[in-house]
Formats: C-alpha cells, sequence, structure tokens
C-alpha cells in the first residue's frame, strides 16, 4: 500500500526563512516578480495590454497590524490554476508558459508565494483570469498548510490580481511605509512595468527613470557624471571611472565602477546584479573574470539562470560566456586608455596594478598595449619598462626580492640597471617579452653575474693583492668559495660574495641538514650526493675599498685570517644569505680574534705589542 509524505507548511517556511531567503523582506521581491510575470504573461495573450504594479499600505484604525496589497493587471488565474498552482509547493503558475518562452519570467521555482507566510499566518488572493469565463476567484490560505476557494462578492473589472497580506504581529517592521518604499524601490527600481505605491492616499511613482545606463544624456560627460552619480547612490563610494558592460550571453548589460583604492589581491568584489530589472543580488561573485578585482558592477540579465533562492546566478556555459565578453568589455576600455588617455593609464596601474598585469599575462594583445607602460623597481630607481629598453637592450632581472638586495646597490655604482621582478606576476611578464615583442630581450641576473662589469686589476696591483688572495683561498676553501680581487663601486663595500644555482642550493641543503633530524638529515645527504661537484661560490675583494688595500700590506698572517674570516661572514650578511652553523662558529671565533688582536695590539692582557705586525707597503 503506498503512502503519501505529510509536509509541515510551517516547517518549511521557517526552512525558507533560514536557509533559501536572506530576510523576511524578501516577500516584497516574490510578490513584484509574480505581478511582472503575470504582466509579461498577459501580453503574450494581447500585445496590446499594458499595466502596472501597485502596492497600497493600509493601517487600521483601531491599532492593529497593517495590511499590505499587491494589485497588478496581469494574466490572473483560472480556478484550476489556483488548485494546481497556489496550494501545490514546488508548482509554478507559469510552468507551461515557461516551457515555450523561458527567459520571458523571472520566477521558476513556484515557491515564491510562501515567502509572504515569514511576515504573515493568511494571504488572501483575489483573482480574475484573463483566460477564465470572467468570474473572480478568493484563494485564501493560512500557515497551517489550509485553503479554501471560492467565488469573490467584490468581483474585478478586469483582469489581474489582488493579494492582501495582514502584518503578523511580530512582523510590523516590515510594513512600515518607509520599509516598504525601501524594498520596492531596492528590489523594482529598474522593472520595466510601473511600480505606485500608495500611503494614506498619496500615490508616488517608484521606478520612473528605469536604467540609468540606458538613458538618453545630451553629452558624454553628462552620462559619466550622471552615472558616477548613480554608484555613489548604490555603492556610497566616490569611484574613478565608470564602464559599460555587454554581452549578447546571457542578453547582460550595466556599468563597471573603478574602484578609488587598490583591494586585497585575493578579494572577490560583490557585484549588484538585476535578473529580467528585477534585483537579484547585491554579492554576486561569479559575475566577471576574477583578475577583474579593481572594479563594482551593476547589471541586469534577461537569459542568465537564478539559483533556487533567487539571490544569484547558476553557474552554467551561458555564465561563463557573459563573463567572458564582459571582461572584453573591461579590456577595451584599458586598451582605449592606453591608447587615448595614457595618464589616466597610468594613474589606475598605480591603484590597480596587479589586475592590469593579471589580464597582460592572460591576453597577449593586451600585453602588446600595456607592458610598456608597467612601472617596475630597479637597482636606478623606479621607471616603466619603455624608459629601462630606450636605454639598456637587454632587460636584467632578479626574480627574488633577496636576489635583488644583494646587487642593487653595488648595480647601481656600476651603472647598471636591474629590474626587481619579485613581486606577484613580474616574472613571468618579463619572461613572456620576447615572446610577444620581437628583438625584444631578457636576462635573469644574480651577485654572480656583477664580477664581470668590474674594473680588472693592473700587473702591479695584482702582485701586491697575491699573498692575500692565495691566504684568503685556503682559509676559504673549506666553505667551498673561491676568492678573486676586482676594483668595483660603491668603495665602501670592500667584498661581494656571489653563488651560482648549483652553489646557493648547496647552502640551502646544507642549513637544512643542519636543522634536521637523523631521518630528514639523511634525506638531504641522498639529494646533495646528487649534486655534482662543480657548483661555485665566489668572494671577490674590492680593491677600491681603503680596508681591503690595507690589508693587503699586512704581512701579519694570523690577523690576516681572521680578517678574511670576517669579511666572508660580512659579505653573506650583506648579501642577505642566513648563516649556517660553521659561518656562525666563524663569526663567533672572528669576533674573539679581533678583539684579542686590537688588545695585544694596545698591550692590554700581557700582549707582545704590535710585532709581527709589519707590512710591505702597496702603491
Amino acid at each position: 500500500m503506498d503512502h503519501r509524505f505529510q509536509v509541515s507548511l510551517r516547517g518549511v517556511i521557517d526552512l525558507l526563512s533560514h536557509h533559501l531567503y536572506s530576510s523576511p523582506g524578501v516577500y516584497v521581491r516574490e510578490l513584484l516578480q509574480n505581478a511582472t510575470d503575470a504582466l509579461r504573461a498577459r501580453q503574450q495573450l494581447d500585445a496590446s495590454a499594458s499595466g502596472s504594479v501597485g502596492l497600497e499600505l493600509r493601517e487600521k484604525q483601531d491599532g492593529g497590524p497593517p495590511t499590505l496589497l499587491f494589485t497588478d493587471e496581469g494574466v490572473g488565474l483560472t480556478e484550476e490554476e489556483i488548485h494546481r498552482f497556489l496550494a501545490t509547493i514546488g508548482e509554478s503558475s507559469k510552468r507551461e508558459l515557461l516551457e515555450a518562452r523561458r527567459n520571458d519570467f523571472i520566477g521558476q521555482f513556484g515557491i515564491g508565494l510562501l515567502s509572504c507566510f515569514m511576515v504573515c499566518d493568511e494571504l488572501l488572493v483575489v483573482t480574475r483570469s484573463a483566460k477564465g469565463d470572467g468570474r473572480t476567484l478568493e484563494w485564501r490560505g493560512r500557515h497551517d498548510g489550509t485553503y479554501d476557494v471560492r467565488v469573490s462578492e467584490h468581483p474585478l473589472d478586469a483582469p489581474g490580481t489582488h493579494v492582501y497580506l495582514v502584518a503578523r504581529p511580530d512582523m510590523t517592521e516590515w510594513f512600515t511605509p518607509e520599509r516598504v518604499r525601501q524594498l520596492a524601490r531596492h528590489y523594482g527600481g529598474l522593472l520595466p512595468f510601473p511600480v505606485r505605491l500608495t500611503v494614506d492616499g498619496v500615490t508616488e511613482h517608484l521606478n520612473a527613470d528605469g536604467p540609468p545606463w540606458r538613458r538618453l544624456y545630451e553629452t558624454p560627460g553628462d552620462r559619466r557624471q550622471a552615472l558616477l552619480a548613480y554608484g555613489r547612490e548604490v555603492f556610497g563610494t566616490d569611484f574613478l571611472d565608470v564602464i559599460p558592460l555587454r554581452s549578447e550571453a546571457g542578453d547582460v548589460d550595466g556599468v563597471a565602477f573603478v574602484l578609488p583604492a587598490s583591494p586585497h589581491f585575493n578579494a572577490k568584489q560583490k557585484h549588484r546584479v538585476y535578473l529580467k530589472h528585477m534585483l537579484l543580488s547585491e554579492s554576486a561573485e561569479n559575475l566577471v573574470p576574477e583578475w577583474a578585482f579593481f572594479v563594482k558592477c551593476v547589471v541586469n540579465a534577461n537569459g542568465l539562470r537564478p539559483t533556487a533562492s533567487r539571490e544569484s546566478f547558476y553557474e552554467d556555459t551561458v555564465l561563463s560566456q557573459a563573463r567572458e565578453a564582459l571582461g572584453n568589455s573591461l579590456r577595451r576600455y584599458l586598451m582605449e586608455l592606453a591608447r587615448d588617455e595614457p595618464r589616466a593609464l597610468q594613474r589606475l596601474i598605480a591603484l590597480h596594478g596587479l589586475s592590469v598585469k593579471g589580464l597582460a599575462l592572460d591576453d597577449d594583445a593586451f600585453y602588446r598595449l600595456i607592458i610598456d607602460w608597467l612601472p617596475f623597481e630597479t637597482s636606478l630607481g623606479m621607471m616603466t619598462l619603455a624608459d629601462y629598453r630606450r636605454s639598456w637592450p637587454v632587460v636584467r632581472y632578479t626574480p627574488t626580492l633577496d636576489g635583488f638586495r644583494q646587487v642593487a646597490r653595488v648595480a647601481a655604482a656600476q651603472g647598471l640597471c636591474v629590474l626587481n621582478a619579485a613581486y606577484t606576476h613580474d616574472t613571468a611578464l618579463l619572461e613572456k617579452l620576447p615572446h610577444v615583442v620581437p628583438d625584444a630581450q631578457v636576462a635573469p641576473f644574480s651577485a654572480a653575474d656583477l664580477p664581470q662589469s668590474f674594473e680588472e686589476l693592473t700587473l702591479d696591483e695584482r702582485e701586491a693583492v697575491y699573498p692575500l688572495l692565495r691566504l684568503a683561498e685556503g682559509v676559504l676553501a673549506p666553505f667551498r668559495c673561491g676568492v678573486e680581487a676586482k676594483k668595483f663601486f660603491p668603495a665602501e663595500v670592500p667584498t661581494l660574495y656571489s653563488a651560482d644555482a648549483e652553489g646557493a642550493f648547496r647552502r640551502d641543503a646544507e642549513r637544512a641538514r643542519e636543522e634536521s633530524d637523523d631521518l630528514y638529515a639523511g634525506v638531504v645527504d641522498g639529494v646533495m650526493a646528487g649534486v655534482g661537484g662543480q657548483e661555485r661560490s665566489l668572494l671577490c675583494l674590492n680593491l677600491h675599498n681603503p680596508v681591503v688595500r690595507r690589508l693587503a700590506a699586512v704581512e701579519n698572517r694570523e690577523l690576516l685570517k681572521l680578517s678574511v674570516e670576517m669579511l666572508y661572514v660580512q659579505a653573506l650578511l650583506l648579501g642577505q644569505h642566513p648563516l649556517n652553523a660553521q659561518e656562525m662558529a666563524l663569526l663567533n671565533h672572528g669576533l674573539l680574534g679581533l678583539i684579542a688582536a686590537r688588545l695585544d695590539e694596545g698591550g692590554g692582557g700581557g700582549g707582545s705589542g704590535s710585532s709581527g705586525s709589519g707590512s710591505r707597503g702597496m702603491h
């Protein structure tokens, strides 16, 4: 024997109010939506039919709960349709019409009327069908799931529907004139049918102007100012600019407002979206491409599918195509700025550079247009890529911030311009350059490349510094570090440490091994065993530096050894290289040794004075 499920309407309403709808105020949206769809259905039967939506707020003289009346001159309902649709959860009074012309109506779920029971205990619907026998019928539904239908004693003069809601005592705040006016404007301000509110015998037209982006203006400047004022009214923000949006897919149009401040890179902007001119959501996130986080949008869509709550769009192929088309609208705006208003583009890049860079990586045509306008930090200061390429044929860059800090000061002193490509997208943008721009050259740069630009020593200088180099090579051999001497600026920098990729990897691996347990240390040893022994690091002594020149004349080998050790550690620290355990021990030993040497030189602690500190002299 089959049995039917028993459904608690009160439980369903509670489910809707807590999990499907965002607030009780959506009852106004649902009734506006039903009225609008009824008017559209009437026009399908009679193309000459026109109509409007009326709201009338009636206060009780005895101080009881107010009544809100919704009226429309739409298609109405027959008795069979009343039983079939108003009393059956999940059915839609527009179901058959929807199958034939799905895009003409807003609602598709047949549960919108239940939202009224969030604010009232009883609902009265008075309706006359444009297709029926001319009778006016009353449907009275109650929150306990019961209803009755009868012929009305007060027939309507024309087809249409009247809906009466008496506020529940705990929901009267949703029936004040101010709240009803605000909700009707909020949800129905762009509806194509007139929406009028009557309070105390006074009627006002709530949506007389229509979408502001479709209005005619005397000049482009007037249009821009009007739309910016609209954006300020909607979002409470003074935007920088406004961009028209259009997509054939989903029949979407609207405007995008350029934010006046840079949001967080991972921030998702919340957009205001309308479905067939009815407000759908103020927090839609899947409307524009992810890189377009520098705009907030207001759009209307006639051909996108709403989710069950009718508060966002369903993710499908049409939405994906619409999103791509709206992204193309933003692309065109940026390309027009680059061509016609470069100063405005520079201001926008300064605020929203990450978004512009993300788009450039995704779009070769936009990349060609924008890349020369992008600013980069360099060893010689901030400059655009165009400024860089005018002076240097090869774009040299460091992919990490530490790498840039290691070379910036010395490179600048040599007149070398090195880009800092450590920031988001910068390395990928530079590596893309030769693939998109003909004859462009880029090359990664590191401290290991700097000595190539240094001045070589004269023959006399080589002879004078040779003993120091031999000793230094012996001191640094355990650290797999070679030594050479050159002349470079700035003169106050005594040394420069550099390592190739393999050498840098070995340093990192050795530090990891020191900080690991035996198991992980064994893994690191296995990895290091696979690294060839050709890795190279180099300590370059700067003979322009007075201290280095004096060291070249010192004959005290112990003092020289301590000095070389300290110069090596100093070079590591200046180059942002973390010290391993062996180098930390070297630092401690060197500091104590230099202190002891200084004490001996001053005769403290019974030292031997200045014996053994002779020098050879260097000219």
